[in-house]
C-alpha cells in the first residue's frame, strides 16, 4: 500500500475548491477565502486508512497551466469539483477537465477522478441523474460525492473517498461495463484460493476459512458468521458451497460481491497479505525479502522449510506413491506464474521408473535451488505462500546461512548439511555417467535419457556416521583455460578418466597440479568405465605413482555397467572427505604401519564400524585401532 497520498483539487473558478479545503481543516465555513489554499498534509494519525495525506489547490488566476501539468502529473488522485447549481461547471467536467488530465496521464496507469458536486445547500434536488451518465461513460471515474463547504455536508466523506480511491482502487480489480472481475484479479485471489486450500481437496472448509480469515485480518469467524457467509454464496450461486465448504466459484463471487457493494478494501486487504501490489504483481519485497549472505558461507533450508516443502508435496500426490506425476507436478506449480522446473530436473534428482520425480528427488530439487541461487529459491518459496501458511515475517525465515568454511576448517567439524563436489574429467571420460550413476541410474537407463535433457548437476543424499547428508555433484566444462574462481569453489574434487583411454589420466594429472595441488580442497581420482580392459596411461607417471607421489588415496574403480544400480559407497567416500578436508592424506604417508594405517583411514574416511575394523586387525595391534579410533571421534567433537 503507498505511503502517502495526494490529493489534487481542479474545477472552474468559484466552484468552491478552496472553501472545501479550509472546511475540512478548521471544521467550519471560511469568512474570507482566498483564491488560493496552501498544500496541507494531514498526518496519518488522524486519517481513516492510517496513511499521511497531502491536499493540493488549484486556481488558475495564481497558477499557469504549465504548473497545473505539474500538479496533475504528481497528483494520486484528482478530485473535479463542479457546482451542482451551476450547469456550465457541470459541463466542463466533460468538455474540459477530463480530457486535459486524460492527455496529461499515461493510459496504462490513468489516475482515478472524484467527481465533486459543492453547494448542495443552494438547491433542493440533487445533480445524480446528470452526473451518472458521466460516471458510466469514464471507467477512471471512481465515485461521485454531493456536499457542502458552508454545511460541512459530506466533507470528511469526500476526503476519505479520494484516499480510498488510491489505496483500494476499483480499477484493477473490476470492470463497471462487464459487471465482473477483470482476469488479473480473477488469477490472483485464484492464487490466494489454492495457497490457502491446505489440502488441496478444492473446498475451504472451517478450519482453512478460518485461517485465512485470521491471517488477513486477525480475527476468526464465529461459527454463525461461517455460515452466514455461504448461505449468501448458496443463495447466489451453484456450485459455490459444497461439502459444506466454500468452492473456488464461491470464493471469488463473494470477493465480486464485496467490490459491487464498495467495499473493495476487504479484497485489497487479502491481495496485499498475500503479497500484491496496485497492479496486482507480487512486490520486489515479498517474493525477494533481504537475506545477508557472508563470503564463504553457503545456503540451505532449515527444518520447517523441509516440513513445508513435505507438506506441498504430499497435498498433490494424490495417488500416494511418493512421486509426482506430469499432472500432480503441473497442478502444483499452478500457484507459479511460470514453470519452474524443466525437463532437466528428472535428469537432475531421482525419478522412478515412470521418469516422475520422487518424494526424494523433490526434496533434492529444493535443496539444490536453495544452495546454488537461493534468491530463486525464495522466489518459489513466495509463490507457494510459505510466509503465510508458517506465519512467518517472509520465506527469508526459511533460509539457515551456514558459518563461514574457514571456522570449520579450523574447528575440524562442520554444521553443514549440502556439500559440493566438482566432477572434472577429459571429454568422453565418463562424467556424465558418475552424475547419473548417483540417481541410481545404471548405463542401460542411462541410454535412454534424451541428450537435449541433460543436466550437469545430480542432487542425492548420501549417509555418512548415520548422518543424512546432501552432495551436489557438478560437471565441471573440461577447458582448463576457461574456469573461473566460482567453477572452480567446491568442498571435495572428483577427477574422471576412462581406463580404456590412454590420454584420459593426463588431463586429470594437468587439472589437479595447475588448480588443487597447492589448494586445501580434497580430492579423488576415479578410474571410470573399470568393466573395460584397462591401458596404459600415456602421462609422465602411472595414476597409482601419481597419486603416491602427491600422497592422495588411490584411484577408486567404478562402472555404471552394472545390472542393478550402480553402488553408492563411493558417494559417501566423496561427502565424508568434503566433510573432514583436514584427512586428505594418502595413508601410506602417515607414519604408523601401512596394514593399520589403511584400516583406520577406512574408518575415518568411510565410515566403518570398529567391530570390522577389529576382526581384521591383529589382536597385538587391536587396542591400538581402538585407542586412534577413539581419538579421532574426540577431535571430531
Amino acid at each position: 500500500m503507498r505511503k502517502d497520498v495526494r490529493i489534487l483539487l481542479v474545477g472552474e473558478p468559484k466552484v468552491g475548491k478552496t472553501s472545501l479545503i479550509m472546511s475540512l481543516v478548521s471544521e467550519e465555513f471560511p469568512d474570507e477565502v482566498p483564491l488560493r489554499a496552501e498544500e496541507i498534509t494531514i498526518p496519518a494519525d488522524v486519517t481513516p486508512e492510517r496513511v499521511p495525506t497531502h491536499i493540493v489547490d488549484y486556481s488558475e488566476a495564481e497558477q499557469s497551466e504549465e504548473q497545473l501539468f505539474q500538479e496533475i502529473s504528481k497528483a494520486n488522485v484528482i478530485c473535479i469539483v463542479y457546482s451542482v447549481n451551476n450547469k456550465k461547471s457541470i459541463e466542463k467536467v466533460t468538455s474540459h477537465w477530463i480530457p486535459l488530465i486524460n492527455d496529461r496521464t499515461d493510459k496504462d496507469s490513468r489516475v482515478p477522478l472524484i467527481l465533486v458536486g459543492n453547494k448542495s445547500d443552494l438547491v433542493e434536488h440533487s445533480s445524480m441523474e446528470t452526473i451518472l451518465p458521466i460516471m458510466n461513460q469514464y471507467s477512471d471515474i471512481e465515485t461521485c460525492v454531493e456536499c457542502s463547504a458552508k454545511n460541512l455536508k459530506n466533507i470528511s466523506e469526500l476526503f476519505y473517498y479520494a484516499q480510498k480511491a488510491v489505496l483500494h482502487p476499483t480499477g484493477p480489480l473490476y470492470c463497471p461495463e462487464e459487471k465482473e472481475m477483470k482476469p488479473s484479479c480473477i488469477k490472483s485471489l485464484t492464487r490466494i484460493f489454492k495457497v490457502s486450500d491446505l489440502d488441496n481437496d478444492g473446498i475451504l472448509n472451517d478450519n482453512e476459512l478460518n485461517f485465512f480469515q485470521r491471517t488477513c485480518f486477525n480475527i476468526p469467524l464465529a461459527t454463525q458468521a461461517l455460515e452466514d457467509v455461504k448461505n449468501v454464496v448458496r443463495k447466489n450461486i451453484s456450485e459455490g458451497v459444497k461439502d459444506n465448504g466454500l468452492t473456488l466459484k464461491g470464493f471469488l463471487f463473494l470477493h465480486t460481491l464485496f467490490i459491487q457493494r464498495g467495499r473493495h478494501e476487504t479484497t485489497w486487504t487479502v491481495l496485499r497479505r498475500f503479497g500484491y501490489d496496485d497492479d496486482l504483481e507480487l512486490t520486489q519485497e515479498y517474493l525477494f525479502p533481504l537475506l545477508k549472505i557472508p563470503s564463504d558461507c553457503t545456503t540451505e533450508l532449515n527444518h520447517n522449510a523441509y516440513l513445508f516443502l513435505q507438506g506441498v508435496f504430499d497435498k498433490h500426490d494424490k495417488d500416494r506413491d511418493c512421486a509426482l506425476s506430469p499432472d500432480e507436478l503441473k497442478d502444483l506449480f499452478k500457484v507459479f506464474p511460470y514453470l519452474p522446473w524443466g525437463p532437466d530436473v528428472n535428469n537432475t534428482v531421482c525419478t522412478n521408473e515412470q521418469g516422475w520425480i520422487t518424494y526424494q528427488g523433490y526434496l533434492s530439487q529444493w535443496t539444490l535451488t536453495t544452495y546454488l541461487d537461493v534468491q530463486r529459491c525464495l522466489e518459489y518459496m513466495g509463490y507457494l505462500g510459505y510466509s503465510i501458511i508458517n506465519e512467518q515475517e517472509s520465506q527469508a525465515a526459511a533460509i539457515t546461512v551456514t558459518r563461514n568454511k574457514r571456522i570449520d576448517l579450523q574447528k575440524k567439524q562442520t554444521q553443514r548439511s549440502v556439500f559440493r563436489c566438482n566432477v572434472m574429467g577429459a571429454h568422453h571420460s565418463g562424467k556424465s555417467g558418475f552424475l547419473q550413476a548417483f540417481l541410481s541410474r545404471n548405463l542401460t537407463r542411462q541410454l535412454k535419457l534424451r541428450e537435449d535433457h541433460k543436466s550437469f548437476y545430480a542432487m542425492n543424499t548420501t549417509y555418512v556416521y548415520g548422518q543424512e547428508k546432501y552432495l551436489l555433484l557438478h560437471e565441471v566444462s573440461p577447458d582448463l583455460d576457461f574456469l573461473s574462481e566460482t567453477d572452480l569453489a567446491c568442498d571435495v574434487v572428483c577427477l574422471i578418466y576412462d581406463v580404456s583411454n590412454p590420454r584420459s589420466f593426463e588431463y586429470c594429472a594437468k587439472a589437479y597440479k595447475r588448480y588443487f595441488m597447492d589448494s586445501k580442497t580434497p580430492c579423488m581420482f576415479i578410474a571410470a568405465k573399470s568393466d573395460l580392459h584397462e591401458v596404459r596411461q600415456q602421462s609422465t607417471l602411472p595414476p597409482l605413482d601419481f597419486c603416491r607421489k602427491h600422497r592422495l588415496h588411490p584411484p577408486q574403480p567404478f562402472t555404471c555397467n552394472t545390472d542393478d544400480a550402480p553402488g553408492k559407497d563411493i558417494y559417501t567416500k566423496l561427502t565424508t572427505m568434503a566433510m573432514y578436508p583436514s584427512t586428505r592424506s594418502h595413508p601410506a604417508s602417515w607414519p604408523w604401519s601401512s596394514s593399520l594405517g589403511v584400516l583406520l583411514t577406512q574408518a575415518l574416511h568411510w565410515g566403518r564400524r570398529p567391530s570390522t575394523l577389529l576382526a581384521r586387525c591383529s589382536k597385538s595391534c587391536a587396542w591400538l585401532a581402538v585407542c586412534l579410533f577413539s581419538l579421532h571421534l574426540l577431535t571430531s567433537c
